[in-house]
């Protein structure tokens, strides 16, 4: 199947040639009809499957092809995503993809740590497309500075990481201030029971789509699991990034603080690093994340919670650092690299104490990674093989004793020695 027989008009299929798109991804083939029709859509697909362009395409499209005059905070089309960074990327592709018509739509991504006043002024005149972080499109709703009473269309990206960031209250909330006749889609990489109960109370006679395989992983993806002894792992990191000097390395770490710590240890070695991690302000995040596209710096080190929905091209490593709390945050990792049918490698650093929480992943995604080692770098046989401790019988509890009940049991052994 090509583009041309998706029912994009022919300006769109001449830009996407010129973009280099040769032919449609799996969801962008089986979305694109759909949405075009009018149906609602929930797709359950694997990062890097070209879902940005599977909605924007078709909804770009039916803003051109009925086009109307907006008035003062309204929005024609809306979609909600969890990060900061997602908003941008998804904006950026919205202008690249819009510029195939002679008049383009009008775009604005909407998030927090930049200031309100500037966004609040660029609605006055309303918007065709906004991109948008739930909390701070709360704030503009409540500021009058919006109205999302003329939304023709929604779209909830990455569905599942928007409820594991605890946004469930807030897309309620928008939820009931948008046409209940709008058509809506649903995004998501999981499809856990959070996220099929929101597509219950969203969709109405939606088209599903179940794009994931059954190992639910990029398919050009290479999963290797390191053994690795836990003060080494720094150690470890340096020979990987020595031995692919050419390569760029995305990072995963469990907090900000371990980021800070790790970006500093390899400057003093002479890697070129930065880090992502909500700490950071909105200016610095995207120096790096532009620096490290443009083959600037070799390594950047992140949290789940920033690196979510980046979209890096040709990224050739993910490593897990620190494991991830959970397996679909696993999942959400590894899928920046191998995207869009590019090739790449994840490595998770495993040490003794996290063997046991790396097999429940393997458990759940039903795959075994065979256990590798550098002889450097390598746990001792005795930390492998020493069981897991166990804890001890609980300490009996009771109230301390008094400075006057130790006193009156000295003067009790002195008169009884005996007892």
């Amino acid at each position: 199947m090509s583009f041309t027989s998706l029912g994009l008009s022919p300006c769109v299929q001449s830009h996407l040639q010129h973009l280099g798109y040769q032919q449609p991804t799996p969801i962008q083939s089986q979305a694109i009809g759909p949405l075009l029709a009018g149906t609602d859509l929930l797709a359950v697909a694997e990062t890097g499957s070209g879902k940005t362009a599977a909605f924007l395409l078709p909804l770009l499209e039916k803003m051109h092809t009925k086009a109307r005059k907006l008035h003062a905070h309204q929005v024609r089309t809306l979609v909600l995503v969890p990060t900061r960074e997602l908003a941008i990327q998804i904006h950026q592709a919205a202008l690249r993809y819009a510029s195939a018509y002679p008049k383009a739509c009008t775009a604005l991504a909407i998030y927090g740590g930049v200031s309100i006043n500037t966004q609040m002024q660029a609605m006055r005149t309303g918007c065709d497309l906004i991109l948008a972080t739930p909390g701070r499109l709360l704030d503009l709703l409540e500021k009058n500075a919006i109205s999302l009473s003329q939304v023709e269309h929604l779209v909830l990206d990455e569905a599942d990481r928007l409820l594991d960031l605890g946004f469930s209250e807030a897309v309620q909330t928008l939820m009931a201030a948008i046409p209940k006749h709008c058509q809506r889609v649903l995004l998501s990489a999981t499809f856990p029971p959070e996220v099929q109960t929101l597509a219950q109370s969203l969709l109405v006679n939606a088209h599903q789509l179940d794009l994931t395989p059954s190992h639910t992983f990029p398919t050009h993806l290479n999963q290797r699991a390191l053994l690795v002894d836990k003060n080494k792992r720094t150690a470890l990191l340096r020979h990987l990034l020595s031995t692919h000097p050419q390569a760029q390395f995305l990072v995963f770490v469990a907090s900000k603080r371990g980021a800070d710590q790790l970006v500093h240890k390899l400057h003093k070695y002479g890697f070129t690093g930065k880090t992502l991690h909500a700490d950071r302000s909105q200016k610095e995040r995207q120096s790096a994340l532009a620096r490290f596209q443009a083959g600037e710096i070799q390594v950047l080190i992140a949290t789940d919670v920033a690196a979510r929905g980046l979209d890096i091209a040709q990224l050739a490593f993910v490593i897990n650092y620190d494991l991830p709390r959970s397996s679909a945050d696993y999942v959400h990792r590894i899928g920046r690299s191998a995207r869009a049918g590019a090739t790449g490698t994840a490595i998770s650093l495993i040490d003794p104490d996290s063997e046991a929480h790396f097999r429940l992943i393997e458990k759940r995604y039903q795959i075994r990674l065979e256990r590798e080692s550098l002889a450097d770098f390598a746990p001792s046989p005795s930390a492998l093989s020493a069981p897991t401790p166990t804890k001890g019988p609980a300490p009996v509890k009771g109230r301390r004793k008094s400075k006057k009940d130790k006193l009156r049991e000295a003067q009790q052994r002195k008169t009884h020695p005996g007892t």
